[in-house]
Parts: C-alpha cells; sequence; structure tokens
C-alpha cells in the first residue's frame, strides 16, 4: 500500500501515543519543481527536485521538540518518534504552547474548497515547454528599441501538498501549483548600462501573460532608466509605485505580529484600537481567493482561516496571532499560524489588501507637485522599536504630474508611524497578486542625494 499522507501521519501520531507523549502534531509536505534558466538564446541551467517532508512535534508537559525526515519507512518513523519523545522530555518548558482544542480546530464540514491548485494532469513537468516561454521573453526583451543585451530569463512550475495531523483529532491537507516567469533587460546610453526585469507569479499556466508582454514590460522599464542620475537633497512628497509599495504593508504587518508584540519590539505595541492610518484606509486579510498563493482553507494549527480586519477605518483592530502569542497575550487566535518542517508555529499573514484608494496613479503624481516615485527599493535599516526607516531607492523625480528624470543613487528616510499618518492611496493595486497594495503618496520624507 503506498504510504499516502493520511497513513503516514496515523503511523506517527500512533507510535507517539505508544510511547505516551501527552500531545503530538505531523505536518507532511510533498513537493515537486521544474526550473529553467536561458541566456543569449541559450538554455544555461535546468533544475528539478521532488521533496517529502515528515516533521513531528511533541509536547510533554509543556516541554515540546520538533523532528524532521524525508524516509517514510516505519523504521524511520518509529525513530522519529522516538527522538522527539527523548527531546521534548529534556527541554524548557513553555506555559504558552500546546496544541489548539477541539472546540478550536476547523471542522471538516466547515473547511472551504479553494481553487489553489491547478489539476496534476494539466502542470507543466515538460522543461522545453518552461524553456519555451523563457526564451520568447529574452527574445521579446532583446529585439526591443535601446535594449543592448539581456541578463537572461527563467521560468519555473511547483505543485506542492500539505497535510496537517493533530492528536487532538485534526486532519486534513491541500494542494497548491505555482508558476513563475522572470524576463530581464539591460539599456546602454553613453557606457552607462542600467538594469531592470519584470516578474509575474500565477497559480494557474493559463493565467500567466504572454512571455512576450513579459520581455518588453522588462525592456521598457530598463530603457526608462536611461540617464538615470542622483536627485537633490531636501524633504519632498515620496511615491512608493505599486511595484515597491507592499513593502510598507510589510513592515505594518511585522510590526503587529504576535512575535514582535509579546517580545515588546514594534513600534506599533502601544496602537491597539488607535488609529495609525488615514480613517478611509482598511488593512484585511482574505484567505479563501480562490487562484491566489496566499490563499489557505486552515492554518498551521488546523484553525479555521477567515477574513481578518487588521486595520479598520485607519484604526488598528488586532495582532496578528497564532496560539501561542494569542495565550501569551491573553486573546484568541486570529487564525495566522505558519510553520516550516524544521520550525514550530508562528504568526504570518496570506493574501492581504489596503484597501480605500480612490485616485489614480496619474492623479497622484498631480496633488504631490514636485517629489520622488519609488520603484526600486535597496537594503534596508529599519528600527523595529522606534519605526526609524531608511532605504536606497531608485524609480524617478516628478513635477506638475510629470515624470521629469529618472534617479538612482539616492537614500530616502522617516519615520514608519509618522509616514502612515497621512499617506494617499492610489487605486492601480494588481488584483493578481497575493499582497494588494496600490501605490502610496507620503507626504514628506528626507531624499539624500546630491
Amino acid at each position: 500500500m503506498t504510504n499516502t499522507s493520511p497513513i503516514i501521519a496515523e503511523k506517527l501520531l500512533s507510535l507517539t501515543k505508544k510511547m505516551r507523549s501527552e500531545h503530538a502534531d505531523v505536518l507532511i509536505t510533498k513537493g515537486n519543481t521544474r526550473a529553467v534558466e536561458v541566456r543569449e538564446g541559450e538554455l544555461e541551467q535546468v533544475e528539478g527536485s521532488d521533496e517529502l517532508s515528515i516533521s513531528l512535534r511533541v509536547i510533554n508537559n509543556q516541554k515540546s521538540a520538533i523532528v524532521s525526515c524525508s524516509n517514510d519507512s516505519i523504521e524511520s518513523l518509529e525513530s522519529l518518534a522516538k527522538r522527539a519523545h527523548e527531546i521534548a522530555n529534556h527541554s524548557i518548558p513553555n506555559p504558552f504552547i500546546g496544541l489548539a482544542g477541539t472546540n478550536e480546530l476547523a471542522q471538516t464540514s466547515t473547511i472551504n474548497s479553494i481553487d489553489l491548485s491547478e489539476p496534476k494532469e494539466l502542470i507543466l513537468k515538460d522543461s522545453n515547454k518552461l524553456k519555451a516561454i523563457a526564451l520568447k521573453a529574452e527574445q521579446a526583451a532583446i529585439s526591443s528599441e535601446g535594449i543592448s543585451k539581456t541578463d537572461g530569463s527563467s521560468a519555473s512550475v511547483s505543485q506542492s501538498d500539505f497535510f496537517l495531523a493533530t492528536s487532538s483529532g485534526f486532519s486534513n491537507g491541500y494542494a497548491k501549483s505555482l508558476y513563475s516567469l522572470v524576463a530581464s533587460a539591460i539599456s546602454c546610453e553613453k557606457s552607462k548600462m542600467e538594469r531592470d526585469y519584470a516578474f509575474e507569479q500565477r497559480v494557474y499556466f493559463e493565467d500567466l501573460p504572454r512571455p512576450e508582454t513579459v520581455g518588453i514590460l522588462a525592456a521598457k522599464r530598463a530603457k526608462m532608466m536611461q540617464g538615470a542620475k542622483k536627485p537633490v537633497t531636501g524633504n519632498y512628497p515620496v511615491i512608493f509605485n505599486e511595484r515597491v509599495s507592499s513593502s510598507l504593508v510589510g513592515h505594518i504587518l511585522a510590526a503587529i505580529n504576535g512575535e514582535s508584540i509579546t517580545r515588546g519590539s514594534s513600534w506599533l505595541i502601544d496602537c491597539l484600537n488607535k488609529r495609525i492610518l488615514p480613517e478611509n484606509i482598511d488593512l484585511i486579510e482574505k484567505p479563501h481567493l480562490p487562484r491566489m498563493l496566499g490563499s489557505r482553507p486552515f492554518d498551521a494549527e488546523g484553525i479555521k482561516t477567515e477574513k481578518n480586519f487588521f486595520i479598520k477605518n485607519g484604526t488598528l483592530k488586532s495582532w496578528v496571532l497564532d496560539l501561542k502569542t494569542s495565550r501569551q497575550l491573553g486573546l484568541k487566535s486570529t487564525g495566522n499560524a505558519i510553520r516550516s518542517a524544521s520550525s514550530p508555529p508562528s504568526p504570518g499573514t496570506g493574501n492581504v489588501e489596503l484597501a480605500g484608494g480612490e485616485k489614480s496613479l496619474d492623479e497622484l503624481l498631480g496633488q504631490a507637485g514636485e517629489g520622488f516615485m519609488v520603484c526600486s527599493l535597496i537594503g534596508s535599516s529599519i528600527n523595529p522599536n522606534s519605526g526609524d526607516y531608511s532605504r536606497g531607492a531608485t524609480g524617478f523625480w516628478f513635477k506638475n504630474g510629470e515624470i521629469i528624470y529618472p534617479v538612482n543613487e539616492c537614500t530616502i528616510a522617516g519615520n514608519l508611524k509618522e509616514m502612515m499618518k497621512s499617506v494617499i492611496l492610489a487605486n492601480d493595486s494588481k488584483p493578481y497578486l497575493s499582497k494588494r497594495v496600490p501605490s502610496i503618496l507620503v507626504d514628506n520624507m528626507t531624499i539624500a542625494g546630491n
């Protein structure tokens, strides 16, 4: 009989019970990946992998251990259960760890069926097909006027299966597929080269844009950066283009993550139920969107995922919590546990949307007057306690609603808490992305250039 994920999990939980382990859960991931890279019209690299990871967590008297293996033989499973039991008994107790109670677990009858994976028979396992779209993307880039060369193009496909079972009665899984296509382009003007790229990712192959479209976009972006120079130093409005605006939301999510709050290392630690964004803005998690990479029917602790309003009308309403951090804070889990094979559950998000923007990007440029539109960020210096922010950036200088010249070699700086108070959103977020974040205008930041 084939060792399916439910069978492997049942065997492991049975073995932990025989060893008198108090609580246990099993996370099983199976995945296969194929990727190709082309350069100058030739195949440069082909990669492929097929992986099985079996992770066992045992909890005895508030002491835990996580061990993993990639072998589903009975001998390997027995060894796994024995090691986990022994390590747990010698670990340091933590009063907040533990499995979800029966009343907290997602019930099979209430778990939504979400379209997260292309059917297995449709998955492109032939690397020649991946090679073909990578070559088309590169050819479209190199054929564009003003492009001297490329830095290669790549295409990949992966399919993963996730299965979770707990000694408290949960047993369920789901599959995900993912296609990616990347094209790059290099433009040259007066011996100075500028490089840019285009990147697309979808759950279904049919949802990917045409590879020629990706290549042409990479070329357009590279050409637009020709003649880039440093901007003037001073305080100006800054627009975070939708290509990079999700990074700002990432800083908010990191600050409201339960781990940051319980450690006391967050610039938003005293802001629950306080306004941190303009009142028309919401930050929402939507875990049940079909064909979205960040969707999931339940979290890594077996708790059903739900729509979460972390910020509503500009007011911070909730932390991002798993079971451990929710117990530390005396709150309820928000169903946001994530986990890898080698780590315990921790809080994390999937699909998020920053909603409330009504203006087009052109209207945002016109309203801002004169300033800097950031299209790429380099490096990072973020103080998690104070929110002090400093990053290298490239993009475009604008004035009176018009792009004046491309910008590179500059730094933008501010304080995240102050930056967030008066942001204005555009309405240009991409509906096919897991992070639906539009372009964001920050009315005043320090720009260090010339």
